[in-house]
């Protein structure tokens, strides 16, 4: 969960809402939650690495299944060539480069080699994995505390008006849940946790406290790089970092005057994306594994050799598939099409787990039902342009689905 949203994209919301990008940080990390608990109720009652896919074809119709899997490729994509631009972005500001062909040239190289990481059946070990999140954290509680200070003596002028005025054009209500729909996808790592589903060892009461834990940690940690950063700089330049230069936190941190705190930053923030790039990358292959097993894909992406092996077919396919978004190399594009894709991904898990049986049912119903309707009401409240092109994806994806059945 710490990685792009909060190193790269956080920035995009606060062009939008202003300083009250510190609510949406919040409300979307409630939205979130309560698609967790959802997505634990379903791990929990029947264990599927397929997630919402899975879920979508046992307690909904194979077309909600075959959705969510589609937008689930989409969703990650986006946000995996979205974190190859953030770790880009970062190693440039170190070099003091700013170039855009630079951060393409990079991000897709930091593509093909994390994707020829994983064919090689290369798997973070845990000591490495719990190595680069404390180092990402650690950059995270450094950027507050350094900039903490500044932040609190300029909040009269950074964080006034609060709200956008009526003269940016927007109604504050539209900004307010439109940074809220572009910050839901900063939390979608929970999975992770929900996976613990699988472990019978496991009680069912541990799982949603370990989800609340974290994202009671997550949402105070993001908020608190929200007000750092808004009130070190005004939301305004905040955007414009992040759009210019994809490293909008060690930017930031450059008017600290603390000696090597933007490379303290720069190498928390390396950490984490490159963690983010190579889980996305696996999980990307192994979504597009289940898809082809069930020959909503071509078949070719199911073939491994032996048992146990890495299906490289979905890797590559997956590989091309970030490096081609990457080169696209507008982040408030790819990052706006991630958040809609997932929140239509994550609509369907809170009506799978609406639509679970009493008995496997740990939560009431009406946990899922706020996820449902705050993920479709988020949805629609990203530009226009986003929308209609996230529904045409459907659209293109239903009809794939169709013929190649017919095939």
């Amino acid at each position: 969960m710490v990685g792009t949203g909060v190193f790269v994209s956080m920035g995009l919301a606060a062009g939008i809402a202003g300083p009250a990008v510190i609510i949406a940080v919040i409300l979307a990390g409630l939205v979130a939650a309560c698609s967790a608990l959802a997505a634990a109720q379903l791990a929990i009652a029947m264990p599927a690495n397929g997630g919402a896919y899975d879920y979508g074809y046992r307690f909904l119709n194979p077309y909600f299944g075959f959705i969510a899997g589609w937008m689930y490729l989409w969703a990650k994509s986006a946000a995996a060539a979205t974190a190859a631009l953030g770790l880009a972005g970062y190693v440039l500001s170190l070099l003091d480069l700013n170039s855009p062909l630079w951060r393409m040239g990079l991000a897709l190289t930091a593509v093909v080699l994390i994707t020829v990481t994983v064919l090689a059946g290369a798997r973070p070990a845990p000591f490495t994995a719990g190595l680069l999140v404390g180092l990402g954290l650690a950059a995270l509680i450094f950027f507050i505390w350094g900039g903490l200070e500044q932040a609190v003596a300029q909040m009269g002028e950074n964080f006034t008006p609060f709200f956008p005025p009526p003269s940016a054009g927007i109604p504050p209500a539209r900004a307010l849940f439109h940074a809220t729909a572009l910050m839901f996808v900063a939390y979608s790592g929970y999975g992770r946790i929900t996976m613990l589903g699988e472990d019978p060892r496991v009680p069912a009461f541990t799982v949603p406290r370990a989800l609340l834990l974290t994202f009671a940690a997550t949402i105070t940690l993001y908020a608190a790089v929200a007000f750092t950063a808004v009130g070190s700089v005004g939301a305004a330049r905040y955007a414009i970092l992040t759009l210019d230069t994809t490293a909008p936190l060690e930017w930031i941190a450059t008017e600290y005057g603390i000696p090597g705190a933007t490379w303290l930053i720069a190498v928390g923030a390396l950490a984490a994306l490159s963690s983010v790039l190579l889980h996305l990358l696996l999980s990307l292959s192994r979504m597009l594994l289940a898809m082809g097993r069930r020959h909503d894909m071509p078949i070719a992406v199911a073939r491994i050799r032996q048992a146990g092996q890495t299906p490289e077919t979905a890797v590559v396919v997956v590989g091309v598939l970030v490096a081609g978004l990457a080169l696209i190399g507008d982040i408030r594009l790819l990052w706006s099409l991630g958040a809609f894709t997932a929140l239509v991904y994550y609509a369907i898990t809170n009506l799978a787990a609406y639509q679970l049986p009493a008995e496997q049912r740990s939560r009431p119903r009406g946990v899922a039902a706020v996820g449902l309707v705050a993920c479709l009401f988020l949805a629609f409240w990203l530009e226009p342009a986003i929308w209609l092109s996230g529904l045409l994806l459907i659209a293109i994806g239903i009809g794939w689905r169709m013929i190649a059945r017919k095939l």
